[in-house]
């Protein structure tokens, strides 16, 4: 691209399960989607163990590498290796301490369960309470879709969130308490996107005038091919454009320009069928 940055993210996705192939991590495909919509710059999504070194070192390389938010996923429930928390404190070098936020949120949580037949007695147990621990100063984010809160801690310019491994308290808490935080404070990018369906043309026949093309564009649009095999008897392919700006204008004005570039080289090449997805 031009050089253009947004605010730069990283994902920190946490879980033995993850590692060891029984659970298959869908949150970090959802959240780069999310953060690329919102005009943020994902730059790199790591996975470790359930280890609290490993985390900590995982969140002080992030910021060392310049994210401004980091998000991590998992590890947030009240099991023994729910651990995210205590290494966030540990990398930002602070206290774990009871968020009183967190327990009203939990309070809340079970007795509404309680009240539906769900669960026996709405005792906030040794083992919910953990769920409330979090470093001294830290933010709690509402789960509408389960039980342990989310959190955020703001340390030396630097957004940490940690978000639940569950898909759907993942999605809860970044939709209604962490999107609006980040349309407020970070730099956004504007993007916008279109998909060219190529029939007829092989990707190694117009790889090089690809690339001449992005090169003319001063690397204003991204381009990228991938390749579909083959369909109905001819070569396949899908041309991805992105266009990203510091205004929506320009960003438009730039992908139509480069649309209308590559349309051209590849009916000079023959192209059976060129045909767009917005």
């Amino acid at each position: 691209m031009a050089g253009l940055k947004g605010t730069i993210c990283e994902i920190v996705i946490i879980g033995n399960e993850i590692l060891n192939g029984s659970i298959k991590d869908t949150n970090s495909g959802w959240l780069a989607a999310r953060l690329h919509e919102l005009g943020l710059s994902l730059r790199r999504i790591t996975t470790v163990r359930d280890d609290v070194s490993e985390i900590s070192r995982a969140i002080r390389e992030a910021m060392r590498r310049g994210a401004k938010w980091i998000i991590t996923s998992g590890g947030l429930g009240p099991t023994f290796d729910d651990i995210t928390l205590e290494a966030v404190a540990k990398a930002v070098g602070r206290k774990l301490v009871v968020n009183q936020e967190a327990v009203k949120m939990l309070k809340e949580r079970y007795e509404r369960l309680y009240a539906q037949g769900v669960i026996k007695d709405a005792e906030l147990t040794r083992a919910r309470l953990k769920m409330a621990i979090m470093p001294k100063g830290a933010t709690a984010l509402r789960n509408n879709a389960g039980s342990a809160p989310g959190c955020l801690v703001k340390a030396r310019g630097v957004n940490i969130v940690s978000l639940p491994g569950v898909p759907r308290e993942l999605m809860d808490i970044f939709e209604n308490e962490v999107k609006p935080r980040m349309e407020q404070e970070a730099k956004k990018l504007y993007r916008v996107r279109i998909w060219l369906d190529v029939k007829g043309v092989p990707e190694s026949v117009y790889a090089q005038e690809l690339e001449k093309i992005y090169r003319s564009l001063k690397r204003k649009v991204y381009l990228k091919s991938h390749p579909r095999g083959i369909i109905d008897g001819v070569s396949a392919t899908r041309i991805e454009l992105v266009s990203e700006e510091l205004t929506k204008e320009k960003a438009e004005a730039n992908l139509i320009k480069a649309e209308q570039m590559v349309r051209k080289m590849l009916e000079k090449l023959g192209a059976i069928e060129v045909s767009v997805e917005r």
